[in-house]
This record gives structure tokens, C-alpha cells and sequence, in this order.
């Protein structure tokens, strides 16, 4: 069974025990690989407050990257390869930003990728960092320069509810349990064997919302929408609070991801739900979880303006997704990308 490293300075510890420099490959969800939360969290603490005032492009690039190895526990390498990304062995590149206008050159983003957005004042002091996927990333380009790779199309049926898969995935079952309480979690926690509820008890729970009502923000507000849903969605699940980091799958506990669809074209990003991709979270007693374990709450609403409603409820493992919801595609286009980042992008 793989020991589970929970806090930032043990996966440090680890990596500095174990002599791997930031070109070693580490498998995602071992032990020295550090998940994005706690990526973030190391990176924020070692570099914000630093001043890169005066320096030369390039020096102020090897600079943060020193700051960036040794906030991680890694050895400075005397010099710095042009790998893709600078950073091969986490599997992230870091890119620092005075503006709001992120640009990515000679490259599409990868998905599962992370990529570390280093928030700089005009005075050239370092002041956040921000960690975020690819596939996240590029939900958030509003200028059409990127479009999304994977859609899908969700066709209504006669029941107003349908579970698509009757059980989890063979690699998640084993993990479940029906007495779990969820209470004593928060939606943002890891998940863990014997505190993931399965997929059956989750439909039975979640159906309940058929029917309910929120205020509708509008159609530029999406995000927002999609966060009354996912409000409603943690209090059908027992939790006591609602909590959303913004990241994969959006109730990272269950390995649920929640999807508001007043539309039939359903936007999956970069990534198809039925990817056998390690997804990026420590290992359920020693094996690792994929991106076609992950569980799709699907609910389909209408609108009239002021009030969504939500009419059709489906829930399916990410493996069984494309029995259900017919994919069709789009092309990530290569050339240098501009993302205008939100004015809360770092919070």
C-alpha cells in the first residue's frame, strides 16, 4: 500500500531525501508528486514578497526558477534546460504576469498540464501565485483565439432522470462506501477509500433536485449559475458547507463534476471524460485514479429569464460518458495564445 503524504513540507521532505532533480519524471499521485493545491500553496509561501526589480529578462526567468526549485526541495541545476515544460518532473511551467493578458507562444496547452501564473506588481515585487490545468485554462479564453477541443451533445429522453452507469468504475468500486458521512468532509478534500459515496447513492440523492428553482444571473454569467447549481448539488450530499477552489472535478471529494446545461452542446475542454489520464490526486491505497473514473452530474434547466429550473437529471461515469452523450470536436488552434485572465483570477 503507498504511504499518502497530506501536507506540503512532507512532499518537500520527500523530494529532497530522494536526490531527483526537477528533470526526474515522477508518476502522478506517487508520493513525490505534489498536487496542485499544495503546489500552490509551496510556491506562494517561497515567492511572494520577492523583487525581481532591475533585472534582465532572462536573469528575472532563471531567478524565479531557482526560487520556484527550491521552494519545492529540488537541488538549483547549474544551468536550466529548454525543456517543455521548464519544469518536466511536476509537470508545469510557470509564466509571471504585470497584466492581465496570459500569452502562451510556439505551443497548444496541454490539459493536464499545470501552469503556474506569477502575479507581479509594477514595481516588480512578486505578490501571488496561482496553479491551474490547461483544461481549466482554456475555459477561460473569451476572445475565440482557442476554442474547445471536445463537445458533446445531450439529447433529452422520456424519463426526466437516468443513471447511465449502475456502478462506478472497476478501478473506483472498491473505494466506496454507503455509510460514509459527508458531513464530517469538505467538497474540496481529497478523496479517500471509504469516505466516496457510490455512484447509485449519488443519483438517488441528486434526483431530488428536479425541479428546483434558482434566480438566473444571465448568460454572462455562467460561472455563476453553474455555482448556485453546485451550491445545491453539495447540500443534496450532505455536506455542511458549500466550498468550490475552481479546479477538477468540481466536487473533488466525490469525483464529481457538475454540469448546468440550459443548451444541448455540452463543453468538456481538453480532456474527454473517458481519458485514461491519471488524474492529479494521491492514490487510493496505491492506485491511481483516471480521468474516466471521475463521476458527470449532468442537469439540463430552462430559463425564462429570471428563474432557471432544473427539468432533466444524468449521472454517468466519465468511462460510459460517451454511450449517452454523442461526442463531436473542435480544434485547439496552434499559434501564439492571448488569455485574458478575470480581475479575481488570483483571488
Amino acid at each position: 500500500m503507498t504511504t499518502q503524504i497530506r501536507t506540503p513540507d512532507e512532499y518537500v521532505s520527500a523530494i529532497r531525501n530522494s536526490g531527483h532533480s526537477i528533470y526526474s519524471p515522477i508518476p502522478i499521485g506517487s508520493e513525490l508528486w505534489i498536487p496542485t493545491p499544495s503546489l500552490e500553496i509551496l510556491l506562494n509561501r517561497e515567492l511572494a514578497g520577492i523583487s525581481l526589480a532591475g533585472l534582465p529578462l532572462r536573469t528575472r526567468s532563471k531567478v524565479v526558477k531557482e526560487h520556484v526549485s527550491t521552494a519545492l526541495g529540488y537541488p538549483i541545476p547549474s544551468s536550466f534546460k529548454k525543456t517543455q515544460p521548464r519544469f518536466p518532473g511536476q509537470d508545469f511551467d510557470t509564466y509571471t504576469q504585470k497584466s492581465n493578458n496570459l500569452q502562451i507562444w510556439n505551443e497548444e496547452i496541454t490539459p493536464t498540464r499545470r501552469y503556474a501564473v506569477i502575479r507581479i506588481t509594477d514595481s516588480d515585487i512578486i505578490t501571488k501565485v496561482k496553479v491551474i490545468s490547461g483544461d481549466e485554462l482554456a475555459r477561460l479564453d473569451t476572445t475565440g483565439t482557442l476554442t474547445q477541443k471536445y463537445q458533446a451533445r445531450l439529447i433529452t429522453g422520456a424519463s426526466t432522470s437516468e443513471l447511465i452507469s449502475n456502478t462506478d468504475t472497476v478501478m473506483l468500486a472498491p473505494h466506496v462506501s454507503t455509510t460514509v458521512t459527508t458531513r464530517n468532509f469538505s467538497p474540496t478534500d481529497y478523496p479517500s477509500t471509504g469516505a466516496l459515496l457510490p455512484i447509485r447513492t449519488i443519483f438517488e440523492r441528486l434526483t431530488l433536485l428536479i425541479g428546483q428553482r434558482f434566480a438566473d444571473r444571465g448568460r454572462d454569467q455562467e460561472r455563476n449559475r453553474g455555482a448556485d447549481l453546485h451550491r445545491l448539488v453539495c447540500e443534496a450530499l450532505g455536506y455542511a458547507n458549500y466550498q468550490d477552489n475552481g479546479q477538477f472535478p468540481d466536487i473533488l471529494h466525490q469525483l464529481l463534476e457538475v454540469k448546468l446545461q440550459t443548451s444541448p452542446t455540452i463543453d468538456l475542454g481538453l480532456v474527454t471524460p473517458d481519458s485514461a489520464d491519471a488524474l492529479d490526486v494521491p492514490m487510493l491505497n496505491g492506485q491511481q485514479v483516471k480521468h474516466c473514473d471521475v463521476r458527470y452530474a449532468l442537469f439540463y434547466a430552462t430559463t425564462n429569464g429570471r428563474e432557471v429550473t432544473l427539468t432533466h437529471f444524468y449521472l454517468t461515469t466519465g468511462h460510459a460518458f460517451f454511450s449517452r452523450f454523442p461526442q463531436f470536436g473542435g480544434k485547439v488552434l496552434n499559434k501564439k495564445l492571448q488569455i485574458p485572465l478575470p480581475g479575481n483570477f488570483f483571488g
